[in-house]
């Protein structure tokens, strides 16, 4: 696939095996500022495993990795984070005994660390606490909360890094349907102020709904890459994945 210039994240024919086994098969995907990019597809296609090859976790064996113009493929994970890289985890990643307030306020700390931004950290915190709806808890250790707004601290925490481009491994999760209307909402906001945020979601309304293109990952290949209108009338999507969930 051509790669689009405005691209904040481009990842360019990226191949990861363990053993014998082919998890990614020359995987390509642009995520540009101002929209939502949807990844999805059925479990075990590969889909938490390309987020760890943007992210660093996972070197892959072939293929590349660019955050805007630079090639980030063999820095570690900390690099691309000060680059503007951030993400949520599928499992849970909190400092379970540390209030909402505490999580978000230790990322923007280390923020405030390595960077020349002189913004207050507790102002910051206090805005991104508002911003995502959690007021109310936010003194409220994380392991008492139900795991639709555990969710939405780990957003948190990743938008106290100020990032540029924002992976999301099934953030709605555990959610109910008012939460998961609201956070359709914050991304849509949080794209069209430049972030280029990229969605793996088994939520596939809130895909379709928010999404300006979605590629459709199965047994490590994308098999599918179009706008959800495209992608909700493939054949091969519908067999492998939607059936009839897309009607």
């Amino acid at each position: 696939m051509s790669a689009d210039t405005n691209a904040l994240l481009s990842v360019h024919d990226v191949t990861v095996r363990f053993g014998g086994n082919v998890a990614l098969d020359e995987v390509s995907l642009d995520a540009v500022p101002g929209c939502v990019t949807g990844l999805i597809g059925p479990n075990g296609a590969g889909k938490t495993t390309l987020f760890n090859a943007i992210t660093g976790l996972l070197p892959p064996d072939a293929g590349r990795v660019l955050l805007g113009k630079r090639d980030v493929t063999k820095i570690g994970p900390t690099r691309r984070a000060r680059l503007g890289l951030a993400r949520t985890f599928q499992r849970l990643e909190l400092f379970s005994l540390l209030s909402v307030r505490e999580n978000i306020r230790v990322a923007a700390d280390i923020r405030r660390g390595w960077s020349r931004d002189k913004a207050n950290p507790t102002e910051v915190v206090e805005s991104i606490i508002d911003r995502i709806g959690l007021s109310d808890v936010a003194d409220a250790r994380v392991d008492a909360l139900p795991t639709g707004q555990c969710r939405l601290v780990e957003l948190g925490r990743c938008l106290a890094t100020r990032p540029q481009v924002l992976l999301l491994d099934e953030p709605a999760s555990g959610q109910n349907e008012t939460e998961t209307a609201a956070f359709a909402e914050l991304l849509v906001e949080l794209a069209h102020e430049g972030i280029a945020v990229v969605l793996v979601e088994h939520d596939v309304h809130l895909v379709m709904n928010v999404c300006q293109t979605v590629h459709v990952l199965d047994f490590g290949r994308i098999i599918a890459t179009g706008t959800p209108e495209e992608i909700q009338q493939n054949e091969a999507v519908l067999t492998a994945y939607l059936g009839s969930v897309a009607t």
